[in-house]
């Protein structure tokens, strides 16, 4: 919910901006609505793809860890891999749920 909240706010400030704009009010209000705008909306709608790196299934021997948790996002039962070569870990949805 908070997620929404922070995009409408910044979108609202690219909208005061573009009005303002357009009115010809050429001020630091302007400048700021805009940067605060592109931040804050841009921000949150790109922060998700940085968090977890893709890793190469076709590089070394997958192993199951045993660690089955609940993935609070999707819902979804996920199981962990282990590839011992390179060290990473893999989450993917398990084929059978509790």
């Amino acid at each position: 919910m908070l997620r929404w909240v922070l995009i409408a706010y910044g979108v609202l400030c690219l909208i005061g901006a573009v009005i303002l704009f357009a009115a010809h009010v050429t001020t630091a209000l302007v400048i700021y609505l805009a940067i605060n705008g592109v931040l804050i909306a841009g921000g949150i709608l790109f922060e998700r793809s940085g968090y977890r790196s893709q890793v190469n299934r076709t590089q070394g021997k997958w192993q199951p860890t045993g660690e089955r948790f609940n993935d609070p996002t999707t819902g979804q039962v996920v199981e962990v891999y282990y590839n011992p070569q390179t060290g990473e870990r893999d989450y993917r949805e398990s084929s059978h749920q509790d």
